[in-house]
């Protein structure tokens, strides 16, 4: 895939130099590039196997409890945060399954879910994007090997919440990988991913991580799983892989 293959390069670049990577992706592929996604998908069956996701709909005041906290020693974990309403659940759903499901429900506490990497072992903790629990999402950053933060990319009019609590969190970490979700790209009017990345400021991110921002959308009705959110997945294992 020509465009995992650049990331990839530009990843590695990333590392020695410490500079800021920005990789964008088209969210609207051609069917030759689907059907390779598909592919490869398949070829990957034998070698990854998702987990069944667990979702707790505990509210935060019930959740003081270390196991859904701290990745497994050994296992390494991926944080998945962002807005209510930003479709973080299908997105998570979508990049851990590899299947599309539309009666996914938002999450309303915590929703874990893990697929085996070969002899790793990766685990996606999402945490709900409502106002009472986004209080907690700097409780679960120290563990993360790389931050995955999911924009509503068709709701501008909370761009600014989202860039608020994103600068929050990126602050509590400098160096921690950042993968941001441009979600919704399917949606009329939706903002494309050069006029978020100002809307974001993810130009004032720094030079001491990892930035990679892809345009992606989960639509009710698609066959197949978009090849934006298969190259999202692929880098985001990618990242995690090369940290071990």
């Amino acid at each position: 895939m020509p465009g995992l293959r650049e990331a990839g390069l530009v990843g590695a670049a990333v590392a020695l130099t410490g500079a800021v990577a920005y990789v964008t992706w088209n969210c609207v592929s051609s069917r030759k590039k689907q059907e390779s996604v598909k592919k490869e998908t398949e070829k990957e069956t034998d070698k990854e196997v998702p987990i069944v996701s667990e979702q707790s709909q505990t509210v935060a005041e019930e959740h003081g409890r270390n196991d859904v906290q701290m990745a497994k020693p050994g296992n390494k974990q991926v944080l998945v945060l962002g807005l209510d309403g930003a479709g973080k659940t299908s997105l998570l759903h979508c990049l851990t399954t590899g299947t599309l499901d539309q009666d996914v429900s938002p999450t309303k506490g915590f929703n874990a879910v893990s697929i085996n990497k070969e002899d790793l072992k990766i685990e996606f903790l999402e945490i709900g994007g409502t106002e009472n629990l986004r209080a907690y999402w700097k409780m679960y950053l120290s563990k993360a090997e790389v931050l995955v933060y999911v924009v509503d990319s068709s709701d501008n009019a909370r761009f600014s919440l989202a860039k608020k609590h994103l600068h929050e969190l990126i602050a509590e970490v400098p160096h921690l990988s950042l993968v941001l979700l441009a979600n919704k790209q399917d949606v009329e009017g939706a903002c494309n991913i050069t006029d978020l990345h100002e809307a974001l400021s993810l130009g004032e991110v720094g030079d001491q991580r990892k930035l990679f921002l892809i345009g992606t959308h989960v639509k009710k009705g698609d066959t197949e799983v978009p090849a934006s959110v298969q190259d999202a997945r692929d880098l985001i294992v990618q990242m995690v892989s090369g940290s071990s």
